[in-house]
């Protein structure tokens, strides 16, 4: 039997230039079958993608998830709102973060686990501000250039 693929299905860069991730949670999707189909095909997006508390539970908000071909008429509205499965815990946790701190939940990687079951990694987080944007790109610069130094003379 195949290794499932554990490659990201979709991934959101901006998250961690935009936002100062403090914890970061794993949960569960729930999805139609053509969903399901779509990312399998790898397509997807969830760069303006957010969390939302709403009614009792955790909601994924403006993710596009393509609509699959195949499936026809049974197919389903690529921007619907899907909802998050996460311990009640967890979503009590998050729930009061957004409510009492403020904070943002943001989508930060779709993919499919070992058992080919569809997860979104999503990060609590606090918006950073433009000096913090700044200094997060010095840093990177920085790095970039520490290895290229690091190489040349290895």
């Amino acid at each position: 039997m195949s290794k499932p693929d554990t490659r990201p299905v979709a991934l959101n860069r901006r998250a961690r230039y935009d936002y100062e991730i403090e914890e970061v949670f794993e949960a569960g999707l729930m999805l139609m079958g053509s969903e399901v189909k779509s990312l399998r095909e790898g397509r997807a997006n969830i760069a303006e993608s957010y969390v939302s508390p709403e009614r009792e539970g955790l909601w994924l908000i403006n993710a596009d998830i393509p609509q699959y071909a195949p499936a026809n008429r049974f197919n389903h509205d690529p921007r619907r709102h899907r909802k998050l499965l996460l311990k009640k815990k967890e979503i009590s946790r998050l729930i009061g973060a957004v409510t009492r701190d403020g904070r943002t939940i943001i989508a930060l990687k779709l993919y499919f686990n070992d058992r080919g079951i569809a997860k979104l990694q999503i990060g609590l987080a606090k918006g950073k501000r433009n000096v913090d944007k700044r200094q997060t790109i010095k840093d990177r610069e920085w790095n970039k250039q520490k290895s290229r130094l690091m190489k040349d003379h290895g």
